[in-house]
């Protein structure tokens, strides 16, 4: 019988932050489960120049540190668009022990990224000016069909508006990473989730990601008409209990 409750750790996604999170927090805990969840390097109130990174590693490092923080009981990462990317990472170089994985539209592939003429400055500008910082993506309207969420958001001042051009480039080059070392992703049940009106990243790209990686356990759910922010729609109830079902399914295998 487990005496300790499982933990989940939360990755945001680009642009955002934890806070974003909290009524899942909250949900989360009061169904017995411990959440540990901070801010990204760069992102909300974490250190460093806001919207500019120096390698993606830190996203790897940084979440190497919260797992750290977990001495004893199950352990379950969650991430969600860019943070779904970092966890990827995360696993594929630290390989750390957890009980399983689940992905929150993970970008896999970038909707609408720079113009061609911008792609090309961006090789010279990444070398030249990396801390140059440019225009996001981020529109409440793209990424939930929530109109209370959308009008938070509106008024969100943690909210990234521009990302320099290093952490552009790095951010592909994660992408990139996690396609050719998709063979180096441990031996971990996952739960992939997509939204089916994804407006952020390209959903071909996470089901060629899912297809790619060899795991005795994988399970691909695509929410049909749901916007990229699964856990912030109106039926995010309904994704939360698809993802707790995952996380118990896991929890009656015998302890590691």
């Amino acid at each position: 019988m487990r005496s300790v409750p499982a933990s989940i750790i939360i990755v945001h996604g680009a642009f955002e932050h934890i806070g974003r999170y909290n009524h899942l927090i909250k949900q989360f805990e009061a169904d017995g489960y411990r959440v540990f969840g901070q801010d990204l390097p760069a992102q909300g109130n974490s250190e460093g120049i806001k919207g500019h990174i120096r390698s993606f590693d830190q996203y790897i490092e940084r979440i190497g540190e919260w797992l750290k923080q977990i001495d004893e009981g199950p352990v379950f990462l969650l991430g969600h668009s860019m943070g779904g990317l970092a966890v990827i990472r995360t696993m594929q170089e630290l390989k750390p022990k957890v009980n399983g994985v689940i992905l929150s539209s993970p970008a896999m592939g970038i909707l609408n990224g720079a113009s061609k003429p911008m792609e090309a400055a961006s090789k010279i500008l990444n070398y030249l000016w990396p801390s140059l910082k440019v225009d996001n993506q981020f529109n409440p309207e793209n990424v939930t069909r929530s109109e209370a969420v959308r009008i938070r958001d509106h008024y969100d001042q943690l909210i990234l508006k521009k990302v320099s051009i290093r952490w552009y480039k790095e951010f592909q080059k994660g992408i990139r990473q996690a396609f050719l070392k998709v063979n180096q992703f441990p031996e971990v049940p996952i739960l992939v989730m997509q939204a089916g009106e994804d407006l952020m990243v390209d959903v071909r790209k996470t089901k060629e990601w899912f297809h790619k990686i060899d795991l005795h356990e994988k399970t691909y759910k695509e929410w049909p008409g749901l916007y990229h922010e699964l856990f912030n729609e109106p039926e995010w109830k309904q994704v939360y209990t698809f993802t707790t079902q995952f996380i118990q399914q896991q929890l009656l295998k015998p302890l590691r």
